[in-house]
């Protein structure tokens, strides 16, 4: 029997990694423990490309090295698995992946899928490459309501894969289209990829969605722009849409008062609620069409008019009194007030002839050592006991103070609590209302340019279009902006966020009619496989590097890198081409829980903030869906498409978008501020 190309690259690939950690051992004038920790790396490797489950190869693995690594000691073997199994247990931060996989599964059955591709293609039909720029985006907000790669890219594949091959489109633009633009959900939060590294690597969750979230749109925008600039240059792999593609059908009774499809609505709707133009129309009709028409409109108001009164809100005087907290050198005390700056030499100082002990001479900061005649302990000065100090030194009251020296600590002139205007005494200063910032009216501007234009080319066409984008896109949109926005501004943990986002899945299925007991069924099922499966790994993951720190491994690592003398740009690069090359036979899990833990320690040394670490790992481990010969997208791509579309069209068709991610990869690296800006705004990291 003849043995495919892809099985004779794995073999072949297999074969390559046992004889490179062979000759590793045997040319090693010393084998230390660290090199049998390679050689179990080494072995995981190639098991798991073997297709043995990855989660008990790492525990099976590890438990086997762990115990050569413990002396054959079983108890002691046992005791690390259920510790490393405990640990993952009590880990609140992967609470969130079964709600944000439940909320996935949800809004996929929830068939918005097809409204969704329909509206956009739509929307964007005088776009150069429509149909693939519509897949694009599509695939983007759909991958990252749901998260999970496979569902989104075999949707498209029965979806848009046979509207774009029917049109003439080039057979590798669209498969690339529909594999890239399925993978965007690794990436776009909130991913569950960002929720494991954070946990592997102990960065905050909170703070790589909100890093995510520009690179994430950078990528999406460079296939968006990759395709449209194709389709310009090269029209014959993605021929513009026809008529009667673009064609969208009016309803019944707007095409009563309706001169055309084209006709603008505004000069028609108003003719229309007068006259002879509304025969046979109800009113309550025409009004609701208008409703719909002035939407953007009120909710561009409602939310200029709050920014407005937020950014332009008076700002009041956290100190209104004036009053100087003890210990505060930023601003001197009011002349008068009694109150003085402490020394600059920082020195207890004790006021003269007040206590009968004095500084010595030259003294310098600090409590000081009593004199050396002073060795006893010394009567005070009066023999009737403890006496005041005299009235010319010591602490003095304020002046103009009432009640002499009976009266104790007495409130300052004029005080007794801060007073209301009117009311006597010191007036509250009144809040001075603050301008509002010139990039207020600037972004202000331009979202009224933007609803200008809307209104100005608004047929009853795209009238049409705008009502479908508001049953589809905007819901998905809302049900997004709700989870991310309250875990990036804080108002929720991503555990509580998550449980937002499964409850607006439930909303949303039911309000599309698909809210059934077997859809509740089906989710709940796939829902704990998922996590079981995330879970498992995590436990074979602990397994797998506890054993690989006993037998030196990640030692032998650290020092071969470090031998090197790399510079902090030199290993980051060393360490992406390593992931980028992993990404072919591995899947992002297993590169994430196996060796994430072998980098992560690394980081130190060099200086890498594991923020920024890991959104270029998150941009990097695109390749694992979409480099061959493991490229699950290219798998779940062909499981659906006609027999005539060929694996190799579609691994032909990834590699320019494969390309695409390098290019991302370089420019986030160039420019860190596109994922480190936000979470440095928001947090002051």
């Amino acid at each position: 029997m003849k043995m495919r190309k892809e099985l004779w690259f794995g073999f072949s690939l297999m074969a390559l990694i046992i004889a490179g950690a062979l000759y590793m051992l045997l040319s090693a004038p010393v084998i230390e423990r660290g090199h049998v920790g390679l050689l179990m790396l080494s072995l995981v490797v190639v098991a798991i490309m073997l297709g043995f489950p990855t989660a008990f190869t790492l525990m099976g693995m590890g438990m086997i090295f762990t115990w050569l690594a413990y002396e054959r000691d079983w108890h002691r073997t046992l005791d690390l698995m259920v510790q490393a199994a405990y640990k993952v247990m009590g880990n609140d931060v992967l609470i969130s992946i079964p709600l944000f996989v439940f909320m996935g599964y949800l809004v996929e059955r929830a068939n918005l899928i097809e409204r969704l591709f329909k509206s956009i293609h739509l929307s964007l039909a005088r776009v150069p490459g429509a149909l693939a720029v519509a897949t694009l985006v599509t695939c983007a907000v759909f991958a990252t309501a749901t998260g999970i790669v496979g569902a989104v890219v075999t949707l498209m594949g029965l979806l848009a894969l046979p509207a774009m091959l029917k049109a003439g489109y080039n057979i590798q633009l669209s498969a690339g289209s529909i594999t890239a633009g399925g993978c965007l959900g690794i990436l776009i939060p909130p991913s569950v990829l960002l929720i494991v590294y954070g946990a592997t690597a102990g960065v905050s969750v909170v703070q790589l969605y909100a890093g995510a979230f520009f690179p994430g749109i950078m990528l999406a925008g460079l296939y968006v722009g990759y395709v449209i600039l194709l389709a310009k240059l090269k029209p014959k792999l993605a021929p513009p849409l026809s008529m009667e593609d673009r064609f969208v059908p009016l309803p019944p009774l707007t095409q009563r008062f309706a001169p055309s499809g084209q006709a603008h609505v505004l000069p028609a709707m108003f003719a229309a609620l007068k006259g002879k133009a509304n025969q046979g129309v109800p009113t309550s009709y025409i009004l609701q069409q208008l409703g719909i028409v002035f939407m953007p409109a009120i909710i561009f108001a409602f939310f200029a008019l709050w920014g407005y009164h937020a950014v332009t809100a008076p700002v009041e005087d956290d100190n209104p009194t004036g009053m100087q907290q003890i210990g505060d050198t930023s601003a001197s005390a009011p002349s008068g007030s009694g109150l003085s700056e402490p020394p600059a030499d920082g020195a207890l100082k004790v006021p003269a002839d007040s206590t009968g002990l004095k500084e010595p001479a030259g003294a310098g900061g600090g409590v000081q050592e009593p004199p050396a005649d002073a060795g006893t302990l010394q009567p005070p000065p009066s023999e009737s006991g403890v006496a005041e100090p005299p009235a010319a030194g010591g602490v003095q009251e304020p002046p103009g103070a009432g009640g002499g020296a009976a009266a104790g600590v007495q409130e300052p002139p004029g005080a007794g609590g801060v007073k209301e205007p009117g009311a006597g005494g010191t007036a509250r200063p009144a809040a001075v209302k603050v301008d509002a910032p010139e990039g207020f009216w600037i972004t202000l501007g331009v979202f009224a340019a933007i609803l200008a234009l809307f209104y100005a080319f608004l047929s009853f066409t795209r009238l049409e279009v705008f009502k479908m984008l508001l049953t589809s896109f905007f819901p998905l949109m809302i049900l997004i902006l709700a989870v991310l926005g309250s875990i990036v501004l804080g108002l929720a943990t991503p555990s509580e966020a998550a449980a937002v986002g499964a409850f607006g899945g439930l909303l949303l299925a039911a309000a599309y009619r698909q809210l059934t007991m077997g859809v509740i069924k089906e989710s709940v099922f796939l829902t704990a496989k998922t996590s079981a499966m995330v879970c498992w790994l995590f436990v074979g993951s602990a397994i797998f590097s506890a054993a690989f720190a006993l037998l030196g491994g990640q030692e032998l690592v650290e020092r071969w890198v470090l031998s090197m003398n790399l510079t902090a740009t030199q290993f980051m690069i060393l360490s992406q081409v390593i992931i980028f090359v992993l990404g072919w036979p591995l899947e992002w899990t297993e590169i994430i829980v196996i060796f994430m833990p072998i980098f992560i320690p690394l980081l130190d040394k060099f200086g890498v903030d594991p923020l920024f670490f890991g959104l270029l790992v998150a941009l990097n481990l695109q390749t694992a869906f979409l480099s061959p010969p493991v490229a699950m997208a290219a798998f779940y791509l062909k499981g659906v498409s006609p027999s005539w579309v060929t694996l190799n069209q579609i691994f032909l068709g990834m590699m320019p978008f494969m390309g695409i991610q390098l290019i991302a990869i370089i420019l986030l690296y160039m420019f860190p501020g596109i994922g480190l800006w936000l979470p440095q705004m928001l947090y002051a990291r």
